[in-house]
């Protein structure tokens, strides 16, 4: 294919699509609003971040935003709770240790490996919440339920309906042989050279991405695919294209994406995806494993935000900072779910990349 005419825009490609149905609607004031409101609550994440790191894992347990906004920070000991709330953010006693609640994730993770469960720290509750889903019964659930009774009241756990997996499917959008389809993320570039990022399980089979069902109209090929483990894809397009201002589909017109950021707990956010468009919700948990058929993939953002099959790949996002690419989940957009991303941060790290 010769993409020599208008970049294919983030999550919003489809099969014969138009080149002047890519370009960018005027952004209206609510959305420069929307971008000032992300704006504070990711600066608010960062210092979260920031005061975690500098106590360390033994005096904290995590960083999250409540419902009013506020960055409250998890804490062990009254030293460690002056030293947060002399930065502006609330303190919050609890028992057990970050060091102590990764621990147990990480026994997790290889101790419980079963198809349908997922695992994390969660912040708002003091304890690793592991989610079961549907399809876990029986001696199965019974072989998980007797391995997490060990660890007493620090694990909590959740069933879920439907079941854990990558949202790939067949049809139409950003095209697979196999005739599967999945959705564009961020477009990145590398010097001169252009790129976009989605999910790694959308290129199992290989040979590339295509516009349209037939194959005929090639976009490129991955560079770099990561799955499981880890789940993203970078994507060299095969000609450089003509139009180099980034973006992705919001609910209001194109939102213009400036840069990657790290997500954290109770921040709202944004998915664009192929199948379903545009749906809001919010980060539930950090480092998430879920553990699809497929294999074990560590380290995901969980979130509220419902996804379906064909949006696997697509764009998770905050104002206009970039946060993740879609992964997999259970539910849909009816009866709503829970959906998993790879942070954005990890590829554009392997290929190199910058957005654009």
């Amino acid at each position: 294919m010769q993409v020599n005419h208008v970049r294919i825009t983030a999550a919003a490609l489809g099969a014969g699509i138009a080149a002047s149905a890519l370009v960018a609607a005027a952004a209206p004031a609510s959305a420069d609003a929307e971008a000032a409101r992300a704006a504070a609550v990711q600066a608010r994440a960062d210092l979260g971040r920031h005061l975690t790191e500098r106590l360390g894992a033994e005096r904290t347990a995590g960083a999250f935003i409540d419902g009013t906004g506020r960055l409250v920070v998890n804490v062990t000991d009254a030293g460690a709770a002056r030293a947060v709330r002399s930065a502006g953010a609330q303190a919050r006693q609890v028992a057990r240790s970050g060091e102590r609640l990764a621990g147990i994730h990480r026994a997790l993770q290889k101790s419980v490996t079963t198809a349908g469960t997922a695992y994390s720290v969660d912040p708002r509750t003091n304890t690793v919440t592991v989610s079961i889903d549907g399809t876990v019964n029986g001696a199965r659930l019974r072989a998980v339920t007797a391995k997490l009774r060990a660890y007493g009241a620090a694990v909590r756990t959740e069933r879920i309906p439907g079941t854990l997996k990558p949202l790939t499917r067949g049809g139409e959008r950003i095209w697979m042989s196999g005739n599967n389809w999945c959705s564009l993320g961020f477009n990145a570039k590398k010097g001169g050279e252009y790129y976009f990022v989605t999910a790694g399980h959308c290129n199992r089979v290989g040979g590339g991405f295509w516009t349209d069902q037939g194959l005929t109209d090639k976009l490129g090929s991955a560079t770099i695919s990561r799955f499981p483990g880890d789940d993203y894809a970078v994507v060299k397009y095969g000609a450089t294209p003509t139009d180099t201002q980034g973006g992705v589909k919001g609910k209001t017109g194109t939102v213009d994406i400036t840069g990657a950021a790290a997500a954290t707990v109770g921040q709202r956010v944004t998915r664009s995806g192929s199948t379903t468009g545009v749906h809001e919700g919010q980060v539930t948990a950090l480092d998430q494993t879920v553990n699809y058929a497929e294999g074990q993939v560590r380290g995901l953002i969980k979130t509220t935000v419902c996804a379906e099959g064909g949006d696997s790949g697509g764009a998770l996002f905050a104002g206009n900072k970039a946060l993740g690419l879609t992964s997999g989940g259970n539910g849909d957009c009816r009866s709503g779910g829970t959906t998993y991303f790879n942070p954005v941060g990890e590829a554009l790290s392997a290929g190199g990349l910058t957005l654009y």
